[in-house]
């Protein structure tokens, strides 16, 4: 009997693509717990730390969604995409909010904008205000996904589902710049539903930080289900950094951006309670990380799960000097991991820190360039080099 492994996409390519985090959410703080009007979610701050980025070499940066304090992702993506030069913005799309055809034009319109370095983070969470069932809210993510798909590779669009029924006899509005299938689709999730969505439709399986072991399980597992479907995908890593020039230096400023947590472990839980995926399978994962730490908060070398003390979502961190640090990522690439979104405290120092120490020794590149999504020159599309019709 032939022992199932783990499947990887881009298998071929060395090095990985390297991305950002952007506060767009009430997120960016000194320490947490302690808001500094330094550190608001808003355009100053916001783009700051994403033209940071994009200067310093980062290949992406996520621009994440959430009903929270802060900035409208699509509205600060299209502001903030002229001004980048070389970075990709990885948008995170809350499947349901937009009618999909009108989605598939604001999609294209934006990717335009930035000549094919758009790529998209399907979210599926409730709507605010709202509640859907766990497998409901996928299929209705799939639906805008498969319209979408309809408005990226046919002529028209003919789709009768659970969510939507749209007959539409041109697809012209809804052309993106990149070629091959459109913009890449980039995913979180580990319910059965959530893993048979990605196995069928998107491109990079995104996972919160784990011990290695069970890293390795969730890929085996979308391996498993990926060729179920005939596909394979790549895996990507959503962390937090913290490197300073001695593992001493950087343990001692995951303590310090603790101090308020420490001080006070219920403003804690209601920070991470805010979140609406905060009662998630995923979240739960991270719950139980943190239970399986040792007294200091790591869970394995130089894995620490402090951050989950206060965040929803991604709570752990890669923390140690710049050694320590790259040995810890090349493992993570050894076992077929291609994307990483890193992010830390304030998000624009630790960008800076992280590029300079770090990122130089890591051969990067741009998913959508590697998976030839972007075209050599202007499509033949009606916001490019088409004719309008």
């Amino acid at each position: 009997m032939t022992k199932s492994k783990i499947s990887i996409r881009s298998e071929h390519l060395k090095g990985a693509e390297v991305a950002w985090f952007a506060p767009l959410c009430n997120g960016d703080d000194a320490f947490l717990g302690h808001h500094d009007i330094r550190y608001k979610s808003d355009w100053s701050n916001t783009s700051n730390v994403l033209l940071t980025a994009d200067r310093l070499g980062y290949r992406n940066i996520l621009c994440p969604s959430s009903y929270q304090v802060g900035q409208d992702t699509l509205t600060f993506a299209s502001a903030i995409a002229p001004l980048t030069s070389q970075i990709n913005l990885l948008a995170a799309i809350r499947c349901g909010e937009i009618h999909p055809p009108m989605l598939g034009r604001t999609i294209a319109t934006l990717d335009h904008i930035l000549k094919g370095r758009l790529t998209i983070n399907i979210i599926s969470s409730d709507l605010p205000g709202t509640k859907l069932e766990s497998t409901a809210r996928y299929q209705r993510s799939r639906e805008v996904i498969e319209i979408l798909k309809q408005g990226w590779t046919q002529d028209h669009i003919d789709f009768k589902g659970e969510f939507y029924n749209i007959q539409l006899d041109t697809t012209d509005p809804v052309k993106p710049y990149q070629q091959n299938g459109g913009p890449l689709l980039y995913f979180g999730g580990y319910s059965p539903a959530a893993v048979d969505l990605c196995a069928e439709h998107c491109d990079v399986y995104l996972m919160w930080p784990e011990t290695e072991t069970r890293l390795q399980e969730l890929m085996l597992n979308m391996s498993e289900k990926a060729a179920t479907y005939g596909r394979r995908v790549d895996f990507g890593l959503r962390v937090h950094v913290i490197v300073r020039e001695t593992e001493e230096e950087a343990r001692q400023a995951a303590k310090q951006l603790m101090k308020y947590i420490e001080a006070d472990e219920e403003k804690g839980t209601e920070i991470r309670e805010r979140a609406l995926d905060a009662k998630s399978y995923g979240v739960s994962r991270q719950a139980e990380m943190r239970e399986m730490a040792s007294d200091d908060g790591y869970v394995e070398p130089h894995l620490w799960t402090g951050i989950g003390k206060a965040r929803s979502g991604c709570g752990g961190a890669i923390v140690g000097n710049p050694d320590q640090v790259l040995a810890k990522i090349q493992k993570y690439m050894d076992m077929g991991i291609r994307a990483f979104i890193f992010s830390g405290y304030p998000h624009a120092s630790e960008c800076k820190l992280f590029a300079n120490y770090v990122l130089p020794k890591i051969k990067t590149f741009s998913m959508p360039v590697a998976q030839g999504r972007v075209p050599d020159i202007a499509p033949n599309t009606p916001l490019a080099a088409g004719i309008r019709s």
